[in-house]
């Protein structure tokens, strides 16, 4: 007989950047929502000890608020404190509520998503500028965007009576070093532009860019 997967809720915990303020809420929370609830019989924490650590750490939050050192350490201990003691509940509701989101929030503890955000299309790309390098030589650099797989890049000189482009594409694996086009014509007048190629396909074509190469 094939075992039964336990979906296993995961409570939020990251309290490193949480403002005290937050951290506080939180731990009252738990508190309240822990006390006396029948589905977690035997935390790990007493609760009226969980209480008073709380009213420690409140305390000394607002004796920081004056800036002295030592009431700033006080806090950072007592802050300390409640986290170790929120992480020890934490695990200990992960597993009581036996993969029950009712049960779960009612603990005070907050659950980590489990939906990830959608990809989104790729950012589009830009000519940052086209430099002049030896005659007949243009050295051009791509504003680059994220999570980008490759570019590709299209160059084509501008027709002197109007008319179409005939573009030319190369494929840039990065944006560093610039691209290197050699073999122009000095005295013609030449185009650029870029897209990016990313998990969900390519960008729209950036803007055309173009200069008179020398």
């Amino acid at each position: 007989m094939a075992k039964q997967k336990l979906d296993l809720i995961k409570a939020v915990v990251g309290f490193a950047g949480v403002p005290d303020a937050d951290l506080v809420s939180r731990c009252n929370a738990v508190h309240d929502g822990m006390t006396n609830n029948p589905v977690y019989p035997s935390p790990p924490i007493d609760m009226p000890a969980f209480k008073t650590a709380i009213d420690a750490y409140t305390a000394a939050v607002a004796g920081a608020l004056d800036g002295g050192k030592a009431a700033i350490a006080t806090r950072n201990k007592r802050r300390g404190d409640v986290i170790l003691l929120l992480h020890q509940l934490a695990h200990y509701v992960e597993v009581a509520c036996k993969g029950d989101m009712n049960t779960f929030v009612s603990s005070g503890f907050a659950a980590v998503s489990k939906t990830r955000a959608p990809e989104q299309p790729m950012g589009q790309p830009e000519i940052a500028s086209i430099e002049q390098g030896t005659s007949g030589q243009f050295i051009v650099t791509i504003k680059p965007v994220a999570k980008a797989r490759h570019y590709e890049l299209e160059s084509g000189a501008i027709p002197a009576g109007g008319g179409a482009i005939n573009w030319t594409t190369q494929l840039v694996a990065t944006t560093k070093p610039p691209t290197v086009f050699n073999n122009l014509t000095p005295g013609g007048t030449y185009t650029f532009r870029v897209r990016a190629f990313g998990k969900l396909g390519y960008s729209d074509w950036s803007v055309p860019v173009s200069r008179m190469c020398i």
